[in-house]
């Protein structure tokens, strides 16, 4: 790549930082004060585009009309921001952390099928920014003067940013509550207006990142998750908290993006390297080498230790024989007294209790958070898949081996993992996970890459109506009792302990993070199971069962039912399933519909359905007593 090349690749990669700073500092901002994983951060990005055009549309394109429209639209995001904070989580804040992000989720859900209702589904392409239309000549190039005013942009908001929170009385209150947010409430500050405060300014700056986008890309409701991706991405790599680390990792992972494109395909003696296929992976390599040599990001700081005593989750409690005998011959008895559909259902419904149940082993009795456990589902679904049609192998080692595969990949993932907590580890899980997904998605040799896999079926004897619906129940019962039993051996118990005390666990020679890291292969494993019923029930698998969207789901089954409960998990999935199956065939608009449940879930029963359900029976025994 010749110098002027590698200069306008530079410039590209700036441009495209500015943008993400943009959306990472709101979201690092909001982080900071309320300790909310704000999964609706690029939901409030992709608004502002579609405000943006809407605004540009009615008050024309004249200069005046475009950055007035850009303005607007950053301030009416800001507006919708603040109601979502007041609406939503004001009311659940001394929830679990997790279920303020299960909130967010069903917010990104009813926010997309707005944005449906009222846009449409069609991609909104906006206009060039007036004045700015033309290129100018660098270096024998052409680059856009729209990009280098976005270039701009990034470090003149730090520099203000930097003013409104040294400077002010708001931003002294800021960074004290990003410091010790106990305190600023035990000084007598109004912790509701502060925190609605700092949700306007974080959610004004995700819609300023989206409005000054659209003259470069169109409005689609695909933007959500992947802008919510890179911005978690920067955020964690320069350092939860930090705008300059924000700005930092932003250029890092912009430079590197646009590098990628540019250098293209290498020729070495005997192999070619093609380096725009990176660029889909290159930023959650870089978050992956950053969190394991410097676990708080580049210019974070360790989280300050907090003043109240952490509260101990109660004990599971097993589940009763008697309950499960009743729905073992209910779940055997199906296929006799129903259609093909409905067993096919209750397959789904089975893989994905298990999918659930293996995640809430590691959340709740080892304490580790995952944002991408669908890495184990999709490797043992994708390892299945090859081991039939690229090996050869017959359908039962193939269904014997896949497992295997993903349990080698949480050995490997895991040890990278267990060195750290919380969200610097679930955002390294969502790292690997992202990886994974690119393997499979580019690899077109032996995955097939975009287009998956498909005539994965089964053995001729387990054709039949009934055969594999038997298998599949079997196969994933007997993953979900072998994990619960795990539970009260003395395996878990010791998991328990690592996660409630580990200060304490290690002074008495407890190797918590080999038992965590012994945890995380087992979950990794079932996670496995779970992927390959799944894939020889469907005849087919896609990339998309590695993906960012299939993690968040098992997320979404273990909060719904709850942390707290063993059979929470398998409630979870069975409700998300059966809902989401009935809505998306009864409406259009059945994301909005299910997330507006999973948001009366949440505020009804933050504890879980099964949690709250079981609370309430306990209180009316408790009057009735």
């Amino acid at each position: 790549m010749t110098f002027p090349s590698f200069f306008i690749q530079l410039l590209n990669g700036l441009t495209d930082a500015s943008s993400l700073f943009l959306v990472s500092a709101g979201l690092s901002l909001i982080f900071g004060v309320t300790r909310i994983v704000n999964f609706a951060h690029g939901s409030l990005y992709m608004l502002g585009l579609y405000v943006a055009y809407s605004l540009i549309q009615a008050l024309g394109r004249s200069p005046f009309g475009f950055w007035t429209g850009v303005i607007l639209a950053a301030l009416v995001v800001g507006v919708v921001g603040v109601v979502i904070e007041v609406l939503v989580l004001r009311r659940i804040y001394r929830a679990p952390e997790l279920f303020q992000l299960l909130a967010t989720f069903a917010i990104v859900l009813v926010v997309k099928d707005a944005a449906l209702y009222l846009w449409g589904s069609e991609d909104l392409v906006g206009p060039r920014a007036p004045g700015l239309a033309m290129a100018v000549d660098i270096l024998g190039k052409r680059m856009p003067a729209y990009d280098l005013l976005l270039i701009a942009i990034g470090p003149v908001m730090l520099g203000l940013l930097w003013l409104l929170l040294q400077r002010t009385r708001w931003g002294a209150l800021v960074r004290a509550a990003t410091q010790d947010r106990e305190m600023v409430g035990a000084l007598g500050v109004d912790q509701a207006k502060l925190f609605t405060s700092v949700f306007f300014v974080g959610a004004m700056l995700a819609g300023l990142g989206g409005a000054l986008q659209i003259p470069r890309e169109p409005a689609n409701l695909d933007l959500d998750l992947s802008v919510i991706a890179d911005a978690f991405v920067v955020t964690v790599v320069g350092g939860l908290g930090s705008l300059p680390g924000a700005l930092l990792a932003a250029i890092l992972i912009g430079v590197a993006k646009a590098m990628c494109i540019g250098v293209g395909t290498v020729r070495l003696p005997g192999f070619e390297v093609d380096f725009s296929r990176l660029v889909l992976v290159v930023e959650f390599v870089i978050m992956g080498v950053v969190l394991v040599l410097r676990p708080y990001g580049l210019l974070g700081k360790p989280p300050a230790v907090a003043r109240a005593a952490a509260s101990v989750p109660p004990p599971l409690r097993s589940p009763r024989w008697q309950t499960a005998l009743v729905w073992i011959a209910l779940l055997l008895a199906a296929p006799l007294v129903s259609d093909d559909y409905f067993a096919a259902l209750l397959i789904d419904i089975a893989c994905f209790a298990l999918f659930a149940v293996s995640l809430h082993f590691i959340m709740g009795p080892a304490g580790m958070i995952s944002f991408g456990h669908a890495a184990y589902f999709g490797l043992g679904a994708y390892a299945g898949a090859v081991l039939l049609k690229r090996a050869g192998l017959p359908m039962e080692a193939a269904f014997l081996l896949a497992p295997f595969v993903a349990a080698a990949f949480a050995l490997l993932y895991g040890w990278f993992c267990v060195r750290l907590s919380g969200v610097y580890l679930a955002m390294l899980t969502l790292a690997f996970a992202q990886i994974t997904w690119s393997i499979v998605f580019q690899w077109d040799s032996l995955t097939s890459g975009s287009n998956g896999m498909i005539g994965i079926w089964p053995a001729a004897w387990l054709s039949g109506k009934t055969a594999y619906y038997y298998l599949a129940i079997v196969c994933c019962g007997l993953g979900i009792a072998f994990l619960w039993r795990v539970l009260f051996s003395p395996f878990g118990y010791t998991l328990r302990a690592g996660r409630d005390s580990p200060l304490r666990a290690e002074v008495i020679g407890i190797n918590v993070r080999g038992f965590q890291w012994m945890a995380f292969v087992l979950a990794g494993a079932m996670a496995g199971v779970a992927g390959t019923v799944f894939a020889f029930s469907k005849g087919s698998i896609s990339p998309s069962a590695t993906s960012i969207s299939q993690s968040t789901d098992g997320l979404v089954m273990v909060l719904l039912g709850g942390v707290e409960t063993l059979t929470g998990p398998v409630v979870g999935a069975g409700l998300f399933t059966w809902l989401r199956d009935v809505l998306a065939r009864e409406t259009d608009y059945w994301r909005a519909v299910f997330g507006l449940i999973i948001l009366a879930i949440v505020v009804l029963f933050p504890q879980g359905l099964v949690g709250g359900l079981k609370a309430l029976f306990g209180r009316w025994q408790e009057r009735n007593a």
